[in-house]
């Protein structure tokens, strides 16, 4: 019973971002605003809980029900979009930012998809990003997308 609670967890988090709503450009809004400075790298056991492609050029991936990270790819991550699954590679269980990379997994040969490169790796306030997701959900909201002539200090 204990090990299907986070399993339970992370379908629970995947469901509130379908029901919320949002578009690709809203969830990357939430999360972007919701992740902190710049780290070095971060432990990992070989696991995910979950993942979400934000475009092709960044992931969020759920290490535990309560931790995750924001990666922000070298470039276009071109069979990421096509990818049920994805790997991530770790030296000593930890995954580091410039050496490590994301390997989307397709139905072609894992050998056959390009890996792309963790350019930047940022935590998650995942109790924030859950709140937020709650609220949409209670109160029928989507995250307002900045326009192009609406500065974040602006008010407007």
């Amino acid at each position: 019973m204990m090990k299907s609670i986070p399993a339970l967890l992370a379908s629970l988090l995947l469901a509130a971002c379908a029901t919320t709503g949002m578009s690709d450009g809203q969830k990357a809004a939430l999360y972007e605003a919701n992740a902190g400075e710049p780290v070095r790298s971060f432990r990992f056991f070989g696991r995910l809980h979950s993942w979400t492609a934000l475009g092709d050029d960044a992931v969020v991936v759920w290490t535990r029900p309560r931790e995750a990270w924001l990666l922000d790819l070298s470039g276009a991550c071109p069979d990421l979009a096509f990818s049920h699954a994805i790997a991530v590679t770790s030296s000593m269980n930890t995954v580091h930012v410039n050496f490590d990379k994301v390997r989307p997994i397709t139905g072609t040969s894992p050998s056959m998809t390009v890996p792309c490169h963790i350019r930047q790796i940022r935590p998650l306030d995942v109790t924030a990003i859950r709140a937020a997701e709650r609220d949409m959900r209670e109160g029928g909201e989507v995250l307002d997308e900045p326009r192009e002539d609406q500065s974040p200090d602006s008010g407007t």
